[in-house]
């Protein structure tokens, strides 16, 4: 099963904002990637806040294939700034998650199939 990442590196916290796996299309390495994991975590640490979007591709061989490699992943910083987690910057954030991991996916020679999801969303 699938779980949610909390990790505390000193004062810094990452935290999954947004999690959902979906069909895709890549290769990478010479491998066929048919899964993808997209992303939306934050970190905070000294009073200031990131939100990262991420994407990996992975092959998905069968039903239970959910092995996220890193060969074949990429980020982007959406937002960095003073403060703390907002839940109302996260809703925008998300409104926009798409079309970031669309882009992070073309940098990969990926498409990502949004209306093929292998699981739900998970918010925390």
């Amino acid at each position: 099963m699938l779980s949610r990442t909390y990790g505390r590196k000193g004062d810094q916290m990452d935290i999954n904002v947004y999690e959902q796996y979906f069909k895709a299309e890549a290769v990478c390495s010479d491998v066929k990637r048919n899964g993808v994991r997209v992303a939306l975590t934050s970190d905070s640490s000294g009073g200031m806040i990131r939100y990262e979007v991420s994407v990996s591709f992975f092959p998905h061989r069968d039903e239970t294939d959910f092995a996220v490699s890193y060969d074949a992943y990429s980020s982007v910083t959406v937002y960095e700034g003073k403060g703390r987690r907002s839940r109302k910057r996260e809703k925008v954030l998300l409104e926009g998650i798409r079309q970031e991991a669309d882009a992070l996916a073309a940098s990969l020679s990926g498409t990502i199939f949004w209306d093929e999801p292998l699981i739900e969303a998970r918010f925390s």
